[in-house]
Order: structure tokens, then sequence, then C-alpha cells
């Protein structure tokens, strides 16, 4: 796989193509890289970039086609996976409303730091904007833009991985858990775990700031979408799991219990 260059050195891995008709295409967004630009000035590649290269006529599609352009949805920077990119104003318009109306189904894989008490459950914590910061939060007493959030999940495995950074390899326990976020809020995933006081590994902003790991960024995998296309019939579209994060789960040990 090559790589998007940045001032002429590798970046992060070019992202995959994984479905493509004549109105959309579904990417495999590698972690690292950004979904747009955040200001008219950056000079950090995108994927909006990497798309328009490919896709020219997306140049015209959207709600703000000048800096998001075919995008209808949005993965944080360092999360990977399947991601939509609009072709012509009337599908867009289409996915538009199938998200508002939550008909997306979304699954993401996320390795949590702890175990969870519960195997499986429903979060339902409303979440806001802290005063006088981007950063979200649960404690909505004193938060701006309150907005309903719903998270839903499942165990898959509880895991342990020795810590060599202690005198007697530490045992740290690990959950891997498959969320499906029921409302699209900003880092919903994220603060709705870390809420739990298992937030997910490698979250430097709502987890832990040493990461025994020493992941690159937070272990978050847009895992697949599902809805409904305009004919009627079914899709589901899914994205691998990167290898760095694969070779992170092959080295950690399933725990009993």
């Amino acid at each position: 796989m090559t790589d998007i260059k940045k001032n002429g050195q590798a970046d992060v891995p070019e992202p995959k193509v994984i479905y493509e008709d004549e109105n959309f295409v579904a990417v495999n967004k590698p972690a690292g890289l950004l979904v747009h630009a955040a200001h008219a000035k950056s000079e950090e590649p995108t994927l909006v970039d990497w798309l328009l290269r490919r896709y020219p006529e997306m140049k015209s599609v959207g709600d703000d086609p000048k800096s998001r352009p075919g995008i209808v949805h949005r993965l944080d920077k360092e999360t990977s996976g399947v991601i939509l990119a609009v072709r012509n104003r009337e599908y867009f318009n289409y996915l538009k409303e199938l998200f508002q109306k939550h008909e997306i189904k979304k699954t993401y894989l996320a390795l949590l730091s702890g175990h969870l008490k519960s195997p499986r459950g429903i979060i339902e914590k409303p979440i806001g904007l802290k005063p006088g910061t981007t950063k979200r939060t649960t404690k909505t007493d004193r938060a701006k833009m309150v907005k309903e959030a719903v998270t839903e999940y499942s165990l898959k495995k509880r895991l342990e991985y020795d810590d060599p950074g202690t005198a007697k390899n530490e045992k740290i326990p690990y959950s891997l858990v498959q969320a499906i976020p029921k409302t699209g809020r900003t880092h919903q995933i994220r603060i709705h775990f870390a809420s739990l006081g298992t937030p997910v590994a490698g979250d430097k902003l709502y987890g832990q700031k040493r990461d025994p790991l020493n992941l690159p960024g937070h272990f978050l995998h847009a895992e697949s979408v599902e809805f409904n296309l305009k004919n009627g019939s079914r899709i589901k579209i899914s994205a691998d799991l990167p290898d760095n994060l694969k070779k992170i789960l092959e080295k950690m040990k399933r725990a009993s219990g």
C-alpha cells in the first residue's frame, strides 16, 4: 500500500476503496488522516483531497462543498474504518436523510482500558460541550449544546496485557467491544466509555495519559455501515481492522472469567 505524502515524507497509508457505484463510494480510512481540513489555510493531507483526485464530480456535492465536498458524515482523525462519500446531489440528500433519521446502522470495534462490569448494555447519557473548550462531556449541568446520546455495546473479549513497564510485568485489563451508536454526537463512543471508567485505549483526550500498549492513537475502528439503498435493497459494507491494531490484539492474552 502506498502512503499519502506530507512535505515529501510518508505520512499515513493511502485510503482503500471498498465499494463504489455511480452514486457513492465507501472508503476504508486509515487512522491519522483528517476527513477534511480544519481551516482554509491547512496544508495537512485530507481524505477530501484524495477523493477529489479520483472523483472530481464530488466538488459540487454537499452542504458545504467548498470545504467538505461529498462528505455526508465523518470520522475522527485517529479513527480508522468505513466512511461514505457521495458523488451526486440527489444521493447526498438521500443519505443525509437516512443519517438524520438514524436509519444507517454504524458498528465500531473498540479496545477499552479496563474490564466492563456488564458484558452488554446501553449507555444513555446526554453529551454537551465543556465551557471554554472543544472537549465534550457527560457532566451536563454547566455544559453547552447538550444533546441526547445513546450507545449500545456488547463485549467480544476480556483481555490482559503483561506490562513490561512495571517491575512484575503487571497484568493490565482490557475489553474488546462492539459498539453501535444510536445517535451521532461528536466523540460519542469515546466519551460514553470514558464515563464508565473504561476509556478507549490510547485516547489521550478522554482517557489515561499513560498507554502501556504505546498505541499511535486511540483504538477505535468503524467496522461497518448497513442501510437501505434507494432502490430498496439492503447493503452492508465492512472494513478490515488495520494490521497494526490486529498485532496489538495478537500480543494480548484472553482473560479468564
